[in-house]
C-alpha cells in the first residue's frame, strides 16, 4: 500500500512549471492551493493487486468491476491496482510478496496456500467433493472458516467468500486418460503443493512442480506430457494449443482465497474496509456464476479448436487412491476434526 499525497504534489509542481509566467499574486494562489488540490487528485490509499490468470478470465473481468466500485463507494481515497497474468512473478512468489509487503492482495489457490497453511489443501482432497453444492456448503461454512483462522495466524486477513476455479480435469499431448492405470508412469505438471504431488504420485504418474506462468511452454517442449486444470484455465491460457485430449475427471476441486497483507489492512479506517470487503464478497459470488456457465459451455468450444474429450471411470482413480494409502494418510495429516468438518458437507470421503 502506497500514500501517494506527495507524488500527487510533485506531479502537480512539474505541471506548474510548464505554464506561462503568472505573476506573483497569480503564483501565490495557486502554490497556496497545493496541498488541497493534490489530495483531491491521488488516492491515500493503493493496493497493489496480484494474480496469475489471463486477463480474460472471469475473475479479472470481475476484479475490474471491484476496482471501479472501491474508487466510486471511497470517493477516489482508494484505488485497487491490478497485476494479473503473473505480471508480478509466480504463484509462490507472490505468496511471499503479500506476506512481506511487496503487495497488498493476492488471490491463493488452495493448494498454493497450502504450502503456508496446510489446512487449506483439505477442500482440494482428490474426489472429496462432487458437486458445488458440497463445495459452497464447505468453504462458506464451518470448514472455511476454520480455514480462515489459521490464515489469520500467519499475519494474513482473508476475505470471507472464496472465489472460483473450477472442478480439474486431466489434459495430455499424447492420449486420453480413461481409467486410473492409464496415467502410469505419465509426466504430469501439477501446482507448487505436497497435495498435487501426493495425488498423482498415488494414482502412479509421474508428477513434477511448476509455476502456472511454466505450464505453457513446458507443454510445448514436452517437459511435462499433461497437466490439470479447470477448464476455464484450459481455454483462457490457451493450453488447448498445446494439448490434444481432455479427460473429465473432476478429480478436484479447486478455489482462490483472497489473501491480504495484515499490516496493509490494519492500517485502512475502518469505512475503507467495509468497501473494500464487501466489493470483494459480493463479486465473489458473482465470479462464481461467471465460472459455472463458463465451464458447462466450454467442452463444445474446446472441441471445435481441436481438443478431444473423453469420460473417465472415477470410481478407478478412487480405488487407486485408497490402495495407494492416500486417503489414509491424508486424514492423519489434517487431523481427525478437520476431516470431520470435509466429510460433513461432502459425505464419506474413505
Amino acid at each position: 500500500m502506497s500514500h501517494s499525497t506527495s507524488q500527487g504534489r510533485r506531479n502537480l509542481l512539474r505541471a506548474l512549471s510548464a505554464l506561462p509566467a503568472l505573476g506573483v499574486a497569480g503564483v501565490a494562489g495557486v502554490t497556496a492551493s497545493l496541498p488541497r488540490m493534490a489530495r483531491a487528485a491521488a488516492p491515500a490509499y493503493v493496493f497493489k493487486y496480484g494474480n496469475n490468470l489471463p486477463v480474460s478470465h472471469p475473475l479479472n473481468v470481475r476484479a475490474q468491476e471491484v476496482a471501479a466500485r472501491i474508487a466510486s463507494e471511497s470517493k477516489g481515497r482508494m484505488e485497487l491496482r491490478i497485476f494479473p497474468n503473473n505480471q508480478l512473478g509466480g504463484d509462490t512468489d507472490m505468496l511471499a510478496q503479500v506476506r512481506n509487503g511487496g503487495i497488498d492482495i493476492f488471490n491463493a489457490g488452495t493448494m498454493v496456500i497450502a504450502t503456508l497453511a496446510p489446512i487449506s489443501a483439505i477442500t482440494a482432497v482428490g474426489f472429496a467433493f462432487s458437486n458445488y453444492d458440497q463445495v459452497w456448503h464447505a468453504v462458506d461454512g464451518q470448514l472455511g472458516n476454520s480455514i480462515r483462522e489459521t490464515f489469520a495466524k500467519t499475519g494474513l486477513y482473508t476475505f470471507e467468500k472464496m472465489w472460483d476455479n473450477g472442478f480439474r480435469q486431466i489434459t495430455s499431448g499424447n492420449k486420453p486418460i480413461t481409467k486410473a492405470t492409464d496415467l502410469a508412469g505419465m509426466k504430469i505438471r501439477v501446482p507448487v503443493s505436497p497435495m498435487g504431488i501426493s495425488l498423482f504420485k498415488s494414482l502412479q504418474a509421474s508428477p513434477t512442480s511448476l509455476q502456472f506462468s511454466e505450464v505453457y511452454s513446458a507443454l510445448q517442449t514436452h517437459v511435462v506430457d499433461a497437466q490439470e486444470n479447470p477448464l476455464a484455465i484450459v481455454e483462457t491460457a490457451k493450453l488447448y494449443e498445446v494439448q490434444k485430449f481432455c479427460s473429465i475427471t473432476n478429480h478436484s476441486w479447486d478455489g482462490y482465497h483472497l489473501v491480504v497483507n495484515g499490516r496493509a489492512w490494519r492500517a485502512l479506517p475502518d469505512d475503507l474496509k467495509v468497501i473494500t470487503a464487501r466489493a470483494f464478497n459480493e463479486a465473489a459470488l458473482q465470479q462464481r456464476e461467471d465460472v459455472y456457465k463458463l465451464n458447462t459451455g466450454l467442452q463444445s468450444a474446446l472441441s471445435s479448436k481441436g481438443l478431444a474429450f473423453n469420460a473417465a471411470v472415477p470410481e478407478t482413480f478412487r480405488a487407486q487412491l485408497q490402495r495407494s494409502g492416500y486417503y489414509a494418510e491424508w486424514k492423519k495429516k489434517f487431523g481427525p476434526q478437520a476431516w470431520a468438518l470435509l466429510e460433513a458437507t461432502a459425505g464419506k470421503v474413505a
